[in-house]
Order: C-alpha cells, then sequence, then structure tokens
C-alpha cells in the first residue's frame, strides 16, 4: 500500500502498467517492485522445485524471488528482477514458473509432496526403466523446470559496446563510492563511477540519514552534482560492473532509460570494456535473512527492504507491520514504518538486554519461530521464555545483520 511521505518519486506523474494481464497504476520512480507492493500485491512468483508462494524479500539486484518476464515478442526479456525494473507506460511483465496461474499453480502439489522428495531424489527415482528417461521422465522434467523462457525469435533491438580508459574506476557510488570518486576527481585523477542504481546516493535513498548537517540523499545529489560538472569525471549509471579481467580491464553493462530506449535508432544496452589503472570497490553490503519455518512467505522481507519501500518509494508490505532483529536496524525500521504511518504490530529483538523508546508492543529476548498465512503472511509465532504467542501481521522486517 501507498503511504504517506515525498520520498524519490513524483505522485502527479501516473504511470500505467500490466501485470499477468491486468492493469494497474504506478508513478514516475516507482520500480516494478514498489508499484506492485503499493498496489497490494504480495505474491510475485513461486518457487523452484516446490512451486511455494514467492514474495519480495529485497529492494535491489540481490532480489532472489522477484523474477519476473517484461515485454512481448522478440522484445521478451525472461527473469527480470522486478526490483530493477523501472516503470514506464506500457510496461507488461508477467510472473514465471506456474501453470496455469500465479494465484493456482497446479505444480505446487509437488509443496504436499515434500517429504518424499527430498534433495537428490531424481537421480534415483528416474533410473528405472532405462527407456523412459527420453520419452517420459526428461520431457516432464524440462517443462516443470526452470524459470523464464525466451520467445525464441530473432530480437532486430539494437545494442552498441564501447570503450573508456582510465586512472581510477570506482564501483558503486554510495556514500563510500561518491567520497572516493570525488576525493581523486579534486586530485586531477580520470575517474569513472559506475552505478548499477538510476541514481546515486545508495542507502542514502533508502535512510533517513544526515551527512555534514544535511539530509542525505540532499548530499549524494550536491556530490554528484560536483562531480558530473567535472572534465575529467565520466558517471554511469544504470550501469553494473560485471566482472574483474586481465591487465586491468573490466565489463559493465550499461541500460537505458525506458525514455531513451524508446527513441528511434536508440540502443537498449552498451556493453563497456573499461581499462582502469586502479579499482575501488564500494559495493557496500547485503543484509542477512534470519531462519525460521516458513520464512519465505510473501510479506516477510529483509528490513532494509523494507526502509527502502517505506523511505524512498512510499509503500509498505502491509497496513500492519511486524519487525524482528538481533541488532539496532530492527528498532529504526519500526521507527520508519511508525513516522510513515504504519501500524507496527510488534518488535521483536533476540538480545535479552535490549530496550525501545518506541510505543510498540515490544518482545526482548525473543525469536519469531513460525509464520501463517498460504499466499500472503498474515500472522508471525513468537517464541518467549513464557510460551508462544501469535500476532497478527501482513508484514514482516527480519534484520540479521549485514555481509559486505
Amino acid at each position: 500500500m501507498r503511504v504517506s511521505g515525498e520520498g524519490l518519486i513524483n505522485r502527479r506523474r501516473r504511470v500505467e502498467f500490466s501485470f499477468d494481464g491486468r492493469s494497474y497504476q504506478g508513478v514516475e520512480g516507482d520500480t516494478l517492485a514498489s508499484a506492485l507492493l503499493a498496489n497490494d500485491i504480495r505474491l510475485i512468483g513461486r518457487s523452484f522445485k516446490y512451486h511455494r508462494p514467492r514474495g519480495l524479500l529485497t529492494a535491489g539486484s540481490e532480489e532472489p524471488n522477484g523474477l519476473v518476464t517484461t515485454g512481448r515478442g522478440a522484445g521478451q526479456e525472461p527473469n527480470m528482477r522486478a526490483t530493477m525494473v523501472e516503470l514506464f507506460d506500457g510496461l507488461q511483465a508477467r510472473s514465471q514458473n506456474n501453470w496455469p496461474s500465479l494465484d493456482f499453480d497446479l505444480m505446487s502439489v509437488n509443496d504436499l509432496a515434500a517429504p518424499f522428495l527430498g534433495a537428490g531424489f531424481y537421480y534415483k527415482t528416474f533410473m528405472w526403466p532405462p527407456k523412459f528417461w527420453e520419452r517420459v521422465y526428461e520431457p516432464v522434467i524440462r517443462r516443470a523446470a526452470g524459470l523464464g523462457a525466451l520467445s525464441m525469435e530473432a530480437n532486430a533491438d539494437k545494442y552498441e559496446k564501447a570503450w573508456a580508459h582510465c586512472d581510477l574506476l570506482v564501483i558503486g557510488a554510495g556514500p563510500a563510492g561518491l567520497m572516493a570518486a570525488l576525493t581523486a576527481a579534486r586530485a586531477g585523477v580520470d575517474v569513472v563511477l559506475a552505478e548499477e542504481d538510476v541514481r546515486t546516493g545508495g542507502r542514502l535513498n533508502a535512510e533517513t540519514f544526515e551527512v555534514d548537517g544535511v539530509g542525505g540523499r540532499v548530499w549524494a545529489e550536491e556530490v554528484t552534482r560536483e562531480l558530473a560538472a567535472m572534465e575529467n569525471v565520466r558517471l554511469l549509471t544504470r550501469t553494473t560492473v560485471t566482472g574483474a579481467y586481465d591487465h586491468g580491464t573490466y565489463g559493465a553493462l550499461e541500460r537505458l532509460s525506458p525514455a531513451d530506449a524508446a527513441k528511434k535508432g536508440a540502443p537498449r544496452e552498451c556493453f563497456w570494456r573499461i581499462v582502469a589503472k586502479r579499482a575501488v570497490l564500494a559495493a557496500g553490503a547485503l543484509e542477512r535473512p534470519i531462519a525460521f519455518q516458513n520464512n519465505d512467505r510473501p510479506g516477510i522481507m529483509n528490513a532494509s527492504a523494507v526502509r527502502a519501500y517505506v523511505n524512498r518509494w512510499c509503500v509498505s508490505p502491509g497496513q500492519s507491520v511486524a519487525v524482528f532483529g538481533n541488532n539496532d536496524d530492527a528498532h529504526r525500521t519500526a521507527a520508519d514504518l511508525l513516522e510513515a504511518g504504519v501500524h507496527v504490530s510488534a518488535l521483536v529483538d533476540a538480545r535479552h538486554d535490549a530496550t525501545t523508546s518506541l510505543d510498540v508492543p515490544f518482545y526482548a529476548g525473543a525469536q519469531v519461530c513460525n509464520s501463517e498465512g498460504r499466499r500472503g503472511l498474515e500472522a508471525i509465532s513468537i517464541a518467549r521464555a513464557s510460551g508462544i504467542e501469535k500476532v497478527k501481521a501482513e508484514g514482516l522486517a527480519v534484520s540479521g545483520g549485514w555481509n559486505p
């Protein structure tokens, strides 16, 4: 659902798109993922093996669940992360790995048979009789396996390649990357700054931090403007560095904005070969989830993703959201949800000595041990010393710490 706040969206500019054949509205600045959440769509896909319901887990390129197919015909693109698809008028997106529909997937019967379908069961089960493999087993397994599918039509779109040379390649334009690029550029170094997002700033776009006494987003915009005005700096947004190779060569894939890609004769993508004397990796960190029974239901997300959706795109995974963590990020998430007008049904901190000043139901030294709800989260079970307590929630933000 859409919540209060300014974020980094333009609410006055409506954008029409479709998902699984149904028409919806988002706003300028949305990703497909944030637009779906704004329309109260939590079920995005199905898991690979058991076809369990899947929802968004993150808000960035690390997203494992929100894989969709965009476009039609020769321009069809499978396995696109909904978190990285920019919303534009006329966008067509479809869920994957289900039949006949996302809501009613016949292959979800695999989930009921999960106790009998352990890892590697197919290597033992489909060996006999030998002649059945090519005629029966393999065709059935291949139809059931896989995620998205190619259209098998010739793609007439234009793609380009380019070379760039620099003294320093900075990978990632969060606060660390911006400062590295700015320091080097002011010293006269030729810099290429590559960022996979549509804008610089990294986590500053998703948080309420201040830098040098100003809002983090404002600081990032000011630094970016200074870098853009320098002749010795090349800014590459929408650009993912894909690999490091011999002699200081790096591969990077740049995506054009939907507006630029729609222009006649414009390429959809450009593959860069960047030769750099030095490189600074400023790719940030990824938040760890926490393992518990049925922790994969739609509506259960990383706490950092919930903050990103609330602060950047002004959307929430539900009207009532619980928060579970083992560090202070859980408390920051609860505070941001409250600020956006979202009801926090529980704040669960696994640390026994944890305290909070927030006006929410607080559980210290407790853990979320289970969840309920088939196609979307409905309730969580909290294990305390005194027993197990159930709390209703449409969303659950989970924080298990960070890995670089």
